[in-house]
């Protein structure tokens, strides 16, 4: 049997947990499906599943080849398709993909079902996390970033840039008044946003010019993702600078109240980023500039003075 077809069986194994039900979901003999991954550790050199009467887990190597295979499996259909006519060159496989909480809740999860019911053999992972995860070691296809990417051996595509708002509830500017100037800001408190907590948060941001500027503030909350970061500020624990496309809805409700609007942070750029491969599958290629058209969607129609009137 060949390396390609034990890989497929080790796989099934893998994702359904049983022996049994690989062999069933495949049409082969349960002791084939044995043997074929038996003789796939055999040329691995490594255990790659605990076998017991009652339970099959894969190992920490299996675990490893079982996430490298799968994408590995995918290149390979995708290669044995590529010259087929495109109404049978359907888009399979599995896409892992990185962005904040609130892009993927506010813009990417209410339209990914566009995507899939046009690729429906596609696997969507999306990760949701403010930290910035290592795309090779853990296997992200790509990422949405904000901010300039400086990582060597990664590739950015710039996508657009959010304008920013500064934001207070209205429980909070009843209890301590609205700013009306940066020397108001004495009296208030800031909702600090650290990506590692115990790092020092950056203060109030805005522009003079072209000038990036920082003002320290005081303020005894500081969080460490976008959704918690809302959230403080709807339960009237501070101002906070955020990007506009995120609150717009608190904005439009009243929940949120915008302060300060001559004196806001500059613009947020998000990029895409992935690994610098010569030849990026189609899959990947496909869902990237999804992603592009769905989050330039998200910005585009946002201007600050009418959303805010």
């Amino acid at each position: 049997m060949s390396l390609l077809n034990q890989m497929r069986i080790f796989t099934r194994v893998a994702e359904l947990a049983s022996f049994t039900g690989a062999a069933t979901d495949l049409g082969l003999p349960k002791a084939s499906v044995s043997t074929a991954v038996q003789q796939l550790e055999q040329a691995l050199g490594t255990r790659l599943l605990h076998r017991t009467t009652r339970s099959v887990v894969l190992t920490q190597d299996g675990r490893a080849f079982y996430e490298r295979g799968k994408d590995a499996l995918a290149d390979m259909d995708e290669l044995q398709t590529m010259f087929q006519p495109p109404a049978s060159n359907a888009l399979t496989g599995r896409i892992r993909i990185d962005m904040s909480t609130i892009l993927a809740r506010c813009a990417v999860l209410p339209r990914l079902h566009e995507l899939l019911a046009q690729h429906p053999h596609l696997e969507i992972e999306l990760s949701s996390t403010e930290r910035r995860v290592d795309l090779v070691s853990e296997g992200f296809d790509c990422v949405v970033r904000a901010g300039k990417v400086t990582d060597p051996g990664l590739v950015a595509r710039p996508l657009c840039a959010m304008p920013m708002v500064n934001c207070a509830s209205p429980d909070y500017l009843v209890r301590r008044g609205t700013p009306r100037s940066l020397d108001d800001l004495a009296g208030h408190h800031l909702v600090h946003y650290a990506a590692t907590l115990g790092a020092r948060s950056t203060g109030f941001e805005y522009t003079d010019g072209d000038v990036d500027c920082a003002l320290a503030m005081q303020g005894p909350v500081t969080v460490n993702n976008a959704e918690a970061y809302q959230a403080a500020c709807l339960a009237g624990l501070g101002l906070i600078q955020a990007p506009l496309p995120g609150a717009r809805d608190l904005l439009e409700q009243g929940r949120l109240v915008e302060v300060l609007p001559e004196y806001t942070a500059r613009p947020m750029p998000l990029s895409l980023v992935y690994a610098n491969r010569r030849n990026l599958p189609s899959r990947v290629r496909v869902v990237m500039d999804w992603l592009s058209q769905v989050l330039e969607d998200y910005v585009r129609p946002l201007e600050p003075r009418t959303l805010l009137t």
